[in-house]
């Protein structure tokens, strides 16, 4: 099957997200690398650095959601990578002069913590307006096989350059890759509106908290919030358990430990390719479920890890099994999101997933820390499998409503309404017959509304439109969303070049095509 092209916008975006996921693969463990073999710090040191850094980034990323949803989104993407990549280098810096400390290592991960929450807030909401509603699963699924892809590939190349040339070696090349980023975000062309407040121009106390009250009243959010508030809190909270458990308790060699993890990650590129596939065949809702609750009771399984081969086959075992159901689950959450939230509100609601998830992730590991200092890490891995499998509870029971634009299944964008239909039908007839003058401003006008709801009207298309216009008709349709996209600014060249596609077409298609139906016979 050939890749679904999702055009030059998107893989410009793509690429930039590809390579700040590669450098952050290589930079993976790197901070309390740093604590340890540099500042020599406590057990208690680096666990804190795991926790309070990206809790206090989660803090200040709280007033970012309404300040992002009011701007335009490319210069916030552009703005927070290179905030990242000028922060990051200062360790470097100060290694260089030695004046690295671990304050300087807590402060840069809160500033890191909080400008990828900002960057995940303002991406997700662009990429709304770069794809069609049909294409975000596709979109989210190869961004999710990306992740996956560098965490398998990241952290041994991250680990050889560290020992080859030295300890912040993988943070420069993180560094860079924000950098980079920030290029290949500047590359993405076109015209980006400017999002428009309703009411008062500051923002209010009341919109910092937006996010979180569309989640809670929507009950499908809620229920997956909820859900995603505990499975990834209990799940990176076992992180650090299973790394003291496997390295100093079970006398896991290195290469076994580094094995054990970068392996399992080849299964997030395998259930991120299935994500469209099982939608497709099962439906949004059901894959919800079941990956969901798939991805939650493996974990237990930790609790039986041994010494030796044995216990690296168990949590290679373990872990395949969570990691193909996060990837399957992950890309379907993201688009099911995206659906249910208002143009108005996503970088909102995105900032208030991310902030909770976070906060959840940095306090589940302190008491996770906590915990196994009294008894031991097992025990506490037992706690923390043992409480995820009430997980699956917080599902969603019931399908929510479709929401307008947007078909059951999950896929994609449904019909125009029959009055609206009929119209553009009319008019796009209109053109093609030659056009009249007097007709030629609502022609525009209608263009634009197709394009602007992404109507389903490309050749092959069952439903809408693709039912009821010729193929002339249909292709004029396809034609006008690509020229109002580009021009949507300047309406009487859009006409002309709409005219001029609608004539060559009359002059070169014969009669009996054009009562052809759209999409062949």
């Amino acid at each position: 099957m050939a890749r679904r092209s999702l055009g030059r916008q998107f893989g410009w975006l793509w690429a930039a997200y590809a390579v700040s996921a590669y450098g952050s693969g290589l930079g993976f463990g790197a901070f309390p690398l740093i604590a340890v073999l540099v500042l020599h710090a406590s057990p208690a040191q680096v666990s804190a650095l795991s926790a309070v850094g990206p809790a206090v980034g989660a803090l200040i990323a709280v007033p970012l959601g309404p300040w992002v949803e009011f701007r335009r989104k490319r210069p916030v993407m552009i703005a927070t990578d290179l905030a990242r990549f000028s922060v990051m280098m200062t360790i470097p810096v100060a290694y260089a002069f030695n004046l690295l400390s671990f304050v300087q290592l807590l402060a840069v991960s809160a500033v890191v913590a909080a400008a990828r929450i900002a960057f995940n807030a303002a991406s997700g909401s662009y990429l709304r307006t770069l794809v069609r509603p049909d294409d975000l699963l596709v979109a989210s699924a190869r961004f999710e096989s990306t992740m996956w892809s560098s965490t398998a590939v990241g952290p041994p190349l991250g680990g050889a350059a560290i020992g080859l040339f030295g300890p912040v070696t993988t943070v420069v090349a993180d560094a860079l890759s924000y950098l980079f980023s920030a290029l290949g975000i500047t590359a993405i062309r076109g015209r980006e509106e400017r999002p428009r407040r309703t009411g008062k121009s500051r923002i209010r106390p009341g919109e910092l908290l937006d996010g979180w009250r569309h989640i809670l009243t929507h009950s499908g959010l809620r229920a997956l919030y909820l859900n995603a508030v505990l499975v990834n809190g209990l799940i990176m909270a076992t992180e650090p358990l299973l790394a003291v458990l496997l390295l100093r308790q079970l006398r896991f060699p290195p290469w076994q430990y580094g094995l054990a993890f970068a392996g399992p990650c080849a299964g997030g590129f395998i259930g991120s390719r299935l994500a469209r596939r099982v939608v497709a065949r099962y439906g949004q809702h059901r894959v919800l479920r079941t990956a969901g609750m798939f991805r939650a009771v493996w974990l237990i399984g930790l609790v039986f890890v041994r010494p030796g081969i044995v216990g690296l086959v168990i949590v290679m075992a373990v872990e395949v099994a969570i990691i193909v159901n996060v990837s399957m689950y992950s890309p379907v959450l993201a688009t099911y999101r995206l659906q249910h939230t208002p143009k108005d509100r996503i970088a909102r609601t995105l900032s208030a997933w991310s902030i909770s998830t976070s906060a959840s992730i940095a306090i589940f590991t302190a008491l996770g820390g906590v915990l196994a200092g009294i008894t031991s890490p097992r025990t506490a891995i037992t706690v923390a499998g043992l409480l995820i499998l009430a997980s699956p509870l917080l599902l969603p029971r019931r399908e929510s409503p479709a929401p307008r634009g947007v078909a059951a299944d999950g896929g994609g964008a449904t019909a125009s309404p029959p009055s609206a239909r009929l119209r553009h039908t009319a008019l796009a007839a209109e053109l093609l017959d030659g056009g009249r003058g007097d007709r030629r401003e609502e022609v525009d006008e209608v263009a634009v509304g197709v394009a602007e709801q992404q109507c389903p009207v490309a050749p092959g298309h069952r439903g809408g439109l693709a039912d009821e216009v010729p193929d002339e008709a249909g292709q004029f349709f396809v034609d006008a969303v690509h020229v109002v996209d580009e021009e949507l600014d300047d309406h009487g060249a859009v006409v002309g070049r709409l005219g001029g596609a609608g004539r060559e077409q009359r002059d070169g298609a014969g009669a009996a095509d054009r009562h052809s139906a759209v999409g062949g016979p």
